[in-house]
């Protein structure tokens, strides 16, 4: 598995760092005293560097509420997000379905929030096309073209498909296809989109968000398959994180209005829904049904 150690920080002051007080309201703070909270974001936008200038804004607020201070790395897979909160490396992160599952089994760390988008915690895996590609019966129709699943790390990029294509369509993707995979979500849009191949897999926000962005145009690819929904980006806090600290963290983004998203979270996310461990159950299905994971005792 590939993995992104070199780009997170080196792990500082551990959570004992942090104290339980108890305010006037009765319920439990954790404030820092000496230590920053070091969060991670995976790669939601094309760059790193455009995935830290879009979630600024919501970890400033969050630490701020918290009375921390923070640093934010953005990575440029999601699997390498499972090896930072595994190794210690993170005290909290955003992030992507699968790559929670895989950071939970391996580590258990535990969501506290589910993130909407569009007033929806939910969204859909796709798989988008060149504009010229006819697909009536898919995949049957689309055997021996090319496709560009994304990182493995990625719940709608590579987990969602391999799933169905072993439990739903009952085929080999890497010997029914001309498949290669690897590539970020933003990479497979434009791939598509200039004609590099065939077909890609995506989710349907980021397709919307690229599409709105400039960075594709609506006519230079199209949805030929969409998955059952499914659950969207998790806030995460890994399994020694105090009690008090993930029931903080899960109050104030639950807590943001949608008129507030609008200055604190990129375009279209509308706020948190308080979450846990079971609301990912069909992620966790997936990843079993693949072999990726196992099953817990």
């Amino acid at each position: 598995m590939k993995t992104t150690r070199r780009h997170f920080l080196t792990r500082a002051a551990g959570v004992a760092g942090a104290a339980a007080v108890v305010g006037t309201t009765g319920i439990n703070i954790v404030r820092a005293q000496t230590k920053k909270l070091r969060i991670g974001v995976g790669p939601l936008l094309p760059t790193p560097e455009d995935t830290k200038k879009a979630y600024t804004p919501v970890f400033t607020y969050l630490a701020k509420q918290l009375g921390m201070d923070f640093d934010l790395v953005a990575t440029t897979d999601w699997a390498g997000m499972a090896v930072a909160m595994g190794s210690g490396q993170l005290d909290l992160a955003w992030m992507g379905p699968w790559g929670y599952i895989i950071a939970n089994n391996s580590t258990g760390c535990n969501a506290v929030a589910t993130v909407k988008y569009d007033e929806k915690p939910t969204y859909l895996a796709i798989v988008i096309a060149k504009p010229g590609i006819k697909s009536t019966k898919f995949p049957d129709d689309t055997k021996g073209l090319s496709i560009s699943f994304a990182d493995v790390g990625s719940t709608s990029g590579w987990l969602i498909p391999s799933y169905y294509a072993k439990e739903v369509w009952k085929i080999d993707p890497k010997t029914f296809w001309k498949y290669s995979e690897g590539a970020t979500h933003g990479a497979n849009e434009i791939a598509v989109s200039a004609g590099q191949v065939d077909m890609a897999t995506d989710f349907d926000r980021n397709r919307n968000a690229m599409i709105e962005s400039g960075k594709v145009s609506a006519d230079s690819n199209k949805i030929i398959w969409t998955s059952a929904p499914l659950p969207n980006d998790a806030i995460v806090l890994p399994k020694d994180a105090p009690r008090e600290m993930g029931a903080r963290v899960q109050k104030i983004l639950t807590s943001i209005t949608v008129e507030q998203a609008k200055t604190l979270l990129p375009n279209h996310y509308t706020g948190f829904i308080a979450s846990s461990h079971e609301y990912y159950a069909p992620i966790e299905k997936a990843g079993i049904a693949v072999g990726k994971i196992k099953p817990k005792a």
